[in-house]
């Protein structure tokens, strides 16, 4: 249900906030800010599903385990798709922000993307729960975003905010502390990622991996047609011959390759500010569009955005933490914000 003003906020610099990510997690707390940054990745022992690994230890695993041991992603798309694993990996990651203390149980505010549904949403809130919370919120990524980027979304006027994060991308325009017009697309940092892997795959029968993958995302990748050509060489095995091999692929390469989730991402935009009433319009054009996640890194993100939408684009101050930082702003004023609980 929603959560109104019936209740207070009683903020303790124990509470936590947590940006639980496809990609990355983040955890914050009211005293110290971030205390935690690791991969939303679990490495299991396949027999007995003990918990090997968890967070950037795991990820190391990703495509290197041998067959006895498991390293996955519990969220996919922004949600929960193995609610035991992720159960494992929030009470792993509650108690290094936290400590061990058996009489300490934080309030937490977790954030999802806007289009979950009910069911889901309970899921995350369930989870929290059973990972060790006393209470749990859940907060729309673009309202968190929009607190993080430092927005005050509670004047009357107009704020557009843009969140591509590694399993969604969110938009959304606020006004009055709420969401006036959204939309969620499953569509982010690893939908790119993957539309590498199908290029490399399809153009030089190439299969390379997807840390590969991001990896030349990061380095060579544009959001626009590069003015200069830069190369990066990566390591695959050739799916003619089934031997290791050497490529190199330019900054041309990438950007063709992530062309079509580009456009889906541009579509969203463009269909979210279809929808924003004229008055709320007219603000963001003054004011422009927020741009926050990781996909705000993507070289020429932003130029893309304003180039096709003919509004002014900025990146946040600190894109990768905005979501979680606005958690943070959450726990003071559980009382004013659109939060969600069993």
């Amino acid at each position: 249900m929603i959560l109104g003003g019936r209740i207070r906020s009683m903020a303790s610099p124990r509470d936590l906030g947590i940006d639980l990510g496809t990609a990355n997690s983040l955890v914050v707390t009211r005293d110290r800010g971030v205390v935690l940054r690791e991969p939303s990745v679990v490495a299991l022992d396949g027999e007995t599903r003990r918990v090997l690994a968890v967070g950037e230890e795991a990820r190391r695993m990703l495509g290197r385990t041998p067959g006895n041991i498991i390293a996955l992603r519990p969220l996919r798309d922004g949600v929960i798709a193995d609610y035991e694993v992720t159960e494992l990996m929030l009470r792993v990651f509650i108690r290094r922000a936290a400590g061990r203390s058996l009489f300490f149980r934080p309030r937490i505010v977790v954030c999802v993307p806007s289009g979950v549904t009910s069911v889901e949403r309970r899921a995350v809130v369930d989870a929290v729960l059973q990972a060790g919370a006393r209470q749990a919120y859940v907060m729309e990524e673009p309202v968190a975003a929009a607190l993080g980027a430092g927005l005050d979304i509670a004047e009357p006027r107009g704020n557009m905010v843009v969140d591509i994060g590694g399993g969604t991308s969110d938009v959304a325009v606020l006004s009055l502390g709420g969401i006036v017009a959204s939309r969620s697309i499953r569509v982010g940092g690893d939908a790119l990622d993957a539309a590498i892997v199908r290029y490399a795959r399809q153009e030089f029968n190439l299969l390379i991996g997807e840390r590969t993958a991001e990896e030349l995302k990061m380095q060579v990748g544009t959001a626009c047609m590069p003015r200069q050509v830069d190369e990066y060489e990566v390591r695959g095995r050739d799916l003619v011959s089934g031997l290791p091999r050497n490529l190199v692929l330019t900054s041309a390469h990438v950007h063709e390759a992530m062309k079509e989730p580009l456009a889906e991402i541009v579509g969203a935009v463009k269909a979210v500010l279809e929808q924003t009433p004229p008055e709320l319009a007219a603000d963001i054009i003054d004011r422009g569009i927020v741009l926050t996640g990781g996909g705000a890194l993507l070289k020429d993100m932003d130029v893309l955005l304003s180039r096709e939408t003919g509004v002014p684009v900025h990146i946040a101050e600190n894109p990768l933490d905005c979501v979680a930082l606005g958690t943070l702003r959450a726990l003071g004023s559980l009382d004013r914000l659109p939060l969600y609980t069993r």
